[in-house]
């Protein structure tokens, strides 16, 4: 560790705990896209600074690269965990969503937040195993080496070099939102404006062929993913015209989104992923526990996730 540190009784705690909450917002950060949660993303990085507190740091060359591996053991048995409770998860199980401004204000850091922890990179990072999902996050968001990755999965690094990439291969076949969030905007406010006025053509036309209508009810509440512009807009005007008028813009997980609510008292909000001016998925989140803190955290950048 670094030798600058004081000598002075009581100074190390200290100096420790001074060195770790400058990485706070990255282990936050990494931890928000293992686990899509910011609550368990807390957990996980208190978790990471009782571990650090207990250990020799006197054994520790790369504080950075320790700290990133420590919290990725972490979310790994916390996921291991999770998969185990979530058989029990009727329904569709969404990642509690990052709020922002509105895309008008900071259109490049949006643009960035949405590359690399967008709702639809996401919902893939949730469908792989814990493994991949670890080491694709270490190695390619966080720069992590595979040998220091290897001994937390459990594998040699060739074999954990091979988990990141069929991750990659995943990740790749994903909705990549459009950079600008000014059109995305634009698309979002047509969707709007055709579910207020009913008009089924008018939402066929801003949806993609493809795409997908998520809902996250919350427990017990089960709802099965819509597939098709069809499908998906004759349920919107089966339950969104007179809901849309209360819709009110923001930003969710750096892409354009509607609140109905308010951010003291949200009733959900929904996230578009918009691909080649057309939306490409839908994912609505009205599930209390995942609406209760409309924030959007520090550290939330990060380097680009969708190569």
């Amino acid at each position: 560790m670094d030798s600058s540190r004081s000598d002075a009784p009581g100074s190390e705690h200290d100096w420790l705990a001074a060195q770790f909450q400058a990485q706070r917002p990255q282990l936050q950060a990494l931890a928000y896209r293992m686990l899509g949660s910011l609550r368990d993303a807390e957990d996980a990085v208190q978790e990471t600074w009782l571990r650090l507190d207990r250990s020799d740091t006197a054994a520790i060359n790369d504080l950075r690269a320790w700290l990133s591996t420590v919290a990725g053991r972490v979310c790994l048995d916390m996921l291991r965990s999770r998969k185990a409770s979530r058989e029990h998860y009727a329904g569709t199980w969404l990642p509690e969503p990052l709020i922002g401004t509105d895309p008008a204000e900071g259109p490049e850091q949006q643009a960035v937040l949405a590359d690399s922890v967008s709702m639809a990179l996401l919902v893939v990072l949730e469908a792989l195993t814990p493994a991949e999902r670890l080491a694709f996050v270490l190695h390619d968001i966080f720069e992590v080496p595979f040998s220091q990755i290897a001994p937390v999965v459990d594998r040699t690094p060739q074999a954990t070099r091979q988990l990141a990439s069929r991750a990659r291969r995943r990740i790749q076949q994903a909705p990549r939102p459009d950079p600008d969030p000014g059109q995305q905007r634009q698309v979002v406010d047509a969707f709007l404006a055709a579910a207020r006025h009913g008009d089924f053509d008018a939402l066929v036309a801003v949806l993609d062929p493809s795409v997908v209508f998520r809902a996250d009810l919350g427990p017990g509440s089960p709802r099965r993913p819509l597939h098709g512009a069809h499908p998906v807009a004759r349920h919107v005007l089966d339950v969104a015209p007179r809901f849309a008028s209360l819709a009110s813009p923001i930003t969710i997980n750096g892409t354009a989104g509607a609140l109905f609510g308010s951010r003291e008292d949200p009733i959900a909000v929904i996230a578009f992923t918009v691909t080649g001016g057309r939306i490409s998925a839908i994912d609505l989140i009205s599930d209390p526990d995942k609406l209760r803190t409309l924030t959007l955290p520090r550290g939330a950048g990060g380097r680009d996730g969708q190569k």
